[in-house]
């Protein structure tokens, strides 16, 4: 790769995708960040990328970018990624993470780009289907997995229709420094942190007995740097990330551990979700030499450091939910009856 190569990051001030910006310049890449500030912040840019602030749902931004920059890669993190929640907003999630995909998707095949990667989810697989494979099919529960898996299934359609070269990582529960730990949808991890530091108890959905596996940002971010370089990896599909699920209850302990401090844990009623999720991981080690270096302990202690540094963040609730029916009591804003 020479210097030159130029690189469209969507959600670059995003947590992941942050971290992403910073290993592609690292590479020597030309990065150029697309982001509306939703869920990132300006401040986590790296300084030697450009900043462009806008949405993936504005298509004559999107065309006018690809026009200007002419971008030889596209890496797309741009998503609203509460799973859980994006039952009750459909709409916003559709319009969001699928809609918004195709805009870049059309602009892709039209500027000739080289490879589209994109971040998809676990959430493609659904429940019941441990470990889980590549080579499994997907059954997705939420509008989220729906989303993702239907933007998977775009891209392949259009390797076979346009010749666009493409690169799928799903990666799970990712945490690390960054991460908007004032999101109360999503990232266990950052909402625990931002409760501790508020004096606040920790709230459980359900017994905390579910279980994930727990991935530290910058090995993900690494391989997916990478995976450009290597041709080999074009046209698959990577589940990408940490291979030991431990229970919500474990977790308490490590970040009780990691922010030096102890509050109330308070169980609330369960949601609807997958109890137990984890991966095999054999194929992205294979194709693009991944390890998961860092055990859970370093990795949330080095997250608390950088919490407890950054200090709490105001939890935003989100204002327009369209289906009220079960929507967990805690996720329901004040006026609503």
């Amino acid at each position: 790769m020479n210097t030159q190569t130029k690189i469209l990051v969507t959600g670059g001030a995003g947590f992941i995708g942050s971290h992403l910006v910073d290993e592609l310049i690292e590479l020597g890449h030309k990065v150029v960040v697309l982001d509306d500030l939703s869920g990132g912040f300006k401040e986590n840019v790296n300084s030697k990328a450009l900043f462009i602030e806008g949405s993936i749902n504005d298509a004559q931004l999107v065309q006018a970018l690809f026009t200007e920059h002419k971008f030889d890669y596209v890496y797309h993190l741009a998503a609203y990624a509460a799973e859980g929640l994006s039952h009750f907003i459909k709409s916003f999630n559709y319009h969001n993470n699928l809609l918004g995909s195709i805009n870049l998707i059309n602009a892709s095949v039209n500027h000739d780009v080289k490879c589209f990667v994109f971040t998809s989810s676990i959430a493609v697989y659904g429940a019941n289907q441990l470990p889980m494979l590549e080579t499994t099919t997907p059954r997705p529960e939420d509008s989220y997995g729906i989303a993702k898996y239907a933007i998977e299934l775009e891209l392949k359609a259009c390797k076979e229709m346009f010749g666009l070269d493409y690169i799928i990582f799903r990666p799970h529960n990712v945490y690390g420094e960054r991460q908007n730990i004032g999101d109360k949808y999503r990232n266990v991890l950052g909402i625990f942190m931002n409760q501790i530091m508020q004096d606040k108890p920790i709230t459980i959905f359900g017994d905390g007995t579910q279980k994930r596996a727990f991935t530290y940002v910058k090995g993900v971010t690494q391989a997916m740097a990478q995976a450009i370089n290597k041709q080999e990896a074009y046209n698959h599909v990577f589940n990408i990330g940490a291979d030991e699920p431990y229970s919500v209850n474990d977790i308490v302990k490590y970040v009780f551990e990691a922010m030096e401090k102890e509050v109330e844990v308070k169980y609330l009623e369960a949601r609807n979700e997958v109890h137990t999720a984890y991966s095999d991981h054999s194929k992205v080690r294979l194709l693009l030499a991944y390890e998961d270096a860092h055990s859970l302990a370093e990795g949330v202690k080095r997250m608390a450091t950088w919490a407890k540094k950054h200090g709490a963040r105001e939890t935003k609730v989100f204002s327009n939910i369209e289906i009220l029916k079960n929507l967990p009591a805690s996720w329901r804003i004040k006026d609503e009856k």
